[in-house]
């Protein structure tokens, strides 16, 4: 799991917002806002693959993706469960034979 970010979303939202309409650069908004250059252009690379993204067609919401990041952790914990309890019923089938 990623590191908690020191800056809220909204402000990342609005400082992203900055750079992609006005005419100001990343530079003159990162040190306007008092933020590293570098963090910023993540920033913006993130917005900017997330638009391109939504875009395509048949695009997954971000509810619809997360629900499905979740549901395949589920699955993956579900296939783990099943293994064990493979392995228990083989293993007292055996005992039971004996």
């Amino acid at each position: 799991m990623g590191r908690h970010s020191k800056y809220p979303e909204e402000f990342r939202r609005e400082s992203v917002r900055l750079v992609l309409t006005t005419d100001k650069s990343m530079a003159e908004v990162s040190r306007d806002l008092g933020i590293n250059y570098k963090t910023l252009g993540n920033w913006v690379r993130t917005e900017q693959a997330r638009q391109v993204r939504d875009q395509a067609p048949g695009a997954l919401s971000e509810s619809e993706r997360a629900e499905l990041k979740r549901v395949k952790k589920e699955n993956a914990e579900l296939r783990i469960e099943r293994e064990i309890l493979r392995k228990a019923a083989a293993y007292f089938a055996k005992e039971t034979i004996r």
